[in-house]
This record gives C-alpha cells, sequence and structure tokens, in this order.
C-alpha cells in the first residue's frame, strides 16, 4: 500500500506559479509512474501529467503543455507539479496518482491517490 500526501496549493492570481509535492510512503515509489490529475465542480477528473519510474519520460495534457512540468526525486520519495501562467481555467482539486502504466493515463489506470490539494485561480 502506497501512501501520498499532496502539499502546496492555494489561492493565485491569473499568470501566477505553485508548485505541488507529493511524498509517498513506501520506498517502492521509484518503481511506478506518478501522475497528478484535476477535478473542477462538475467536471471528471482528468489527466494532467505523469512521469516515468526513472524520469525518462514525461506526459502531458494539452492543455497544460509548456505551462506545467512534472518531476521526480526518487531518492526523496517525492513528486512534483510546477505550475506557471496558471489560468482561472486551472482551478481544481490536485491529486497525486501512482501507477503501473506509463503515458497519458486514465483515472481507472491509477492504482493509489493522493486526498487532493487545491489551486484556485483568480482572474
Amino acid at each position: 500500500q502506497v501512501q501520498l500526501v499532496e502539499s502546496g496549493g492555494g489561492l493565485v492570481q491569473a499568470g501566477g506559479s505553485l508548485r505541488l509535492s507529493c511524498a509517498a510512503s513506501e520506498r517502492t515509489f521509484s518503481s511506478y509512474t506518478m501522475a497528478w490529475f484535476r477535478q473542477a465542480p462538475g467536471k471528471e477528473r482528468e489527466f494532467v501529467a505523469a512521469i516515468s519510474w526513472g524520469a525518462f519520460r514525461t506526459y502531458y495534457s494539452e492543455s497544460v503543455k509548456g505551462r506545467f512540468t512534472i518531476s521526480r526525486d526518487n531518492a526523496k520519495n517525492t513528486v512534483y507539479l510546477q505550475g506557471n501562467s496558471l489560468k482561472p481555467e486551472d482551478t481544481a482539486v490536485y491529486y497525486c496518482a501512482a501507477a503501473q502504466k506509463s503515458g497519458i493515463l486514465t483515472a481507472s489506470q491509477a492504482t493509489y491517490w493522493g486526498q487532493g490539494t487545491q489551486i484556485t485561480v483568480s482572474s
């Protein structure tokens, strides 16, 4: 069982930046693809970004490509999501997830989830 704990959410003005962190409890963290999803009110949970176990490959949704960067530090069992040029439509609860598959993931492909952290972008 991998426990994931997100941090770093908050309120930011449009055009600003935030960095989310997700700390994992297990040393097997390094064997999982790590991903970020988000869910806005009334919408389905959607894929944001993913990074392969060795950080060799990264994947992004079209809506965040060029603005968000996913990275990981396997020595610290932590994955990060840097969001720049934030837009009001980025407002959502952001979830960290661990998956055994790589690539652009669906929510059903995630094995473990964090509890989520809110990002609110004001216009």
